[in-house]
């Protein structure tokens, strides 16, 4: 794997680099050599974070971990993207699609599914159309982080969710 490190905020030392290589290094099973891992490191108010990013063919593989610890931090955001990857093998074999950048071994391996995934409450119910300043309000009172309503406006299916900075955003449809 190619490795591109960068930092915010923080010097890149060769012990950081060393750490990163190493500990994502355990993820070049999984990849082909020519595979890039774009890494960065930030500093922000004794928050250490780690973001890594591998670009794949039609999907992006990416994980972030916080701590107060950058060490730490690796070590974790390693355990997530191989979980992650876990999960995006058994979904290119269900739905046969290609898995250009994906060591062959890898592919090839038998695995359990132990995180399929399982619907386990449904749930049913009226939308009566309200305007998306309504349905914030709406889900504020039930203590949601998001909310789905019809649009009184253009009577269609929005939703609207909360952001950090507890700001609000709003998913429209675009068929």
């Amino acid at each position: 794997m190619q490795y591109i490190i960068s930092g915010k905020n923080i010097d890149v030392t060769e012990g950081l680099r060393s750490a990163v290589s190493d500990k994502i290094g355990k993820l070049e099973r999984y990849f082909t050599p020519e595979t890039e891992v774009h890494v960065t490191l930030s500093v922000e108010k004794e928050r250490q974070k780690i973001e890594v990013t591998i670009p794949m063919k039609g999907n992006i593989i990416r994980a972030e971990q916080v701590s107060d610890d950058m060490y730490v931090s690796i070590d974790l955001v390693e355990e997530i993207i191989e979980r992650q990857l876990r999960k995006y093998k058994n979904k290119i074999i269900d739905q046969q699609q290609s898995a250009i950048g994906l060591s062959k071994a890898f592919v090839e391996e038998e695995i359990e599914d132990d995180d399929e995934i399982k619907i386990i409450r449904s749930k049913r119910f009226a939308m009566k159309p309200m305007d998306p300043e309504e349905a914030c309000i709406q889900m504020e009172l039930l203590g949601h982080s998001f909310y789905v309503f019809r649009n009184s406006t253009t009577d269609e299916v929005n939703v609207v969710y909360k952001r950090k900075g507890n700001t609000f955003g709003l998913i429209e449809p675009e068929f």
